[in-house]
């Protein structure tokens, strides 16, 4: 049959009528969308993933003794206080080889160059999160990073196109982001944007109605996959209009300005620990490298260039003081989180929150073990947990993104380099 083609971009979605119809009419039905998307607030998972774009100091990160009495390195240090409420991981990684050029597939198990044969691409677990429930918060998700350093851009997050996310890059942005409303005549185009998109749907389904009335039952099957779509892009445009009628949350305190990242590192998480609490956003990325500049800590040297410390002694013992500050501030973003009431939990029990890097070591350009730690999220804390780094009992990190979606309500049975789900308590 020869027929329109119907589009509506503007949402993220391509609604375009199928070679058979899509989903019978009587499944749209008369109830709002809105009524059968999950609320905001009390009770709802979230995650959070931070990296690091040159890695950790591995012989000051990594215990010997695995097990919930395992010692205090001089990197878990910082971490000591909340031990309890987290769980540190070696062996966890994707196999992959690109030394600084892997550091994007931190999230994703995927290199950007193995991707384009692949149905999702390198999108990385929280894009692909943001897709499946994000439309339920203002913000699907947050990625807050830097747009320099080596070579440019944060690289932690990545869309089924495979395209980088760009960064919110400082306290100031992600602050007028979260609490300072649009000006007038910017929510007057997107209410009327809204109308325009509200319309086009509805002439979809009017489509879709009439071409549902002549197929045979053959075609059921598409017909409901298609009606699916339609009626989960009606729940993201009715969704966005309410939000664009609610204002934003009241700030906490005034407009921050940027200084520079290490200054502006503490800010970040407390703004990202806010987001969450509002029910801004239920997912969130920071990555920490780039800008984030040594002299600004007292140590005139170049970050990149300590990395490749070749087993320097005073250029490992920089390294470990610039590692050592953004895990202090990592360890009071989680102390944070536990503070905030989330109904009859903190908001750390609501949240999931994932810190490491895609580079192992470096020095050697090596992206296998990695350094991560898992805290909060309603699991069982309190371990050092050594997987085989090798062999057919090898556990990639993609599978504990598996467990994490699935906490979080998405039902996917594998993500990008994933042999299974990693049973956590």
């Amino acid at each position: 049959m020869n027929r329109r083609r119907f589009l509506l971009k503007s949402l993220g979605a391509s609604l375009a009528l199928p070679a058979l119809p899509s989903l019978m009419a009587s499944a749209i039905g008369g109830t709002s969308a809105v009524q059968t998307a999950r609320g905001a607030g009390t009770g709802a998972r979230r995650f959070v993933a931070i990296g690091n774009l040159l890695g950790y100091q591995t012989k000051h990160f990594f215990p010997e003794t695995t097990g919930t009495a395992y010692e205090q390195t001089p990197l878990l240090a910082p971490l000591w206080e909340n031990r309890r409420q987290l769980t540190v991981y070696r062996g966890l990684d994707h196999g992959l080889k690109g030394g600084h050029f892997a550091v994007h597939s931190f999230l994703s198990g995927v290199l950007n160059s193995e991707a384009q044969n692949r149905p999702h691409g390198n999108v990385t677990i929280d894009q692909y999160l943001a897709d499946e429930i994000g439309f339920q918060t203002r913000f699907p998700s947050l990625t807050v990073g830097s747009e320099g350093g080596i070579h440019g851009g944060c690289q932690i997050a990545w869309t089924k196109a495979g395209v980088r996310v760009p960064p919110i890059t400082g306290p100031a942005e992600l602050f007028d982001r979260l609490f300072v409303s649009d000006p007038a005549d910017t929510q007057a185009r997107r209410q009327q944007e809204n109308r325009l998109q509200a319309s086009i749907l509805d002439t979809v389904l009017g489509e879709a109605k009439s071409l549902s009335r002549r197929v045979n039952r053959e075609d059921k099957d598409k017909l409901d996959e298609y009606f699916t779509s339609i009626r989960d892009v009606e729940k993201r445009l009715e969704l966005r209009q309410r939000w664009s009628n609610l204002p934003k949350p009241q700030p906490p305190f005034a407009r921050p300005a940027n200084k520079n990242k290490v200054q502006d590192l503490p800010l970040l998480y407390e703004l990202i620990a806010l987001a969450l609490q509002t029910d801004s956003t239920r997912i969130a990325t920071l990555e920490i490298g780039g800008d984030f500049l040594p002299q600004d800590l007292g140590i005139d040297k170049s970050y990149h260039g300590l990395s490749h410390h070749g087993n320097d002694a005073a250029a490992i013992k920089h390294l470990v003081t610039l590692e050592k500050y953004q895990i202090e501030q990592f360890s009071k973003f989680v102390t944070r989180l536990s503070k905030m009431n989330d109904g009859d939990r903190t908001l750390l029990d609501s949240t999931a929150v994932l810190f490491g890097s895609g580079i192992g070591d470096a020095n050697t350009h090596k992206n296998s073990d990695l350094p991560v730690v898992l805290a909060g999220g309603g699991y069982r804390h309190g371990e050092y947990k050594r997987l085989p780094a090798a062999g057919a009992n090898k556990v990639p990190l993609c599978n504990l993104f598996v467990d994490l979606a699935q906490r979080m309500g998405v039902g996917i049975e594998s993500f990008g380099s994933s042999t299974g789900r990693f049973g956590l308590a």
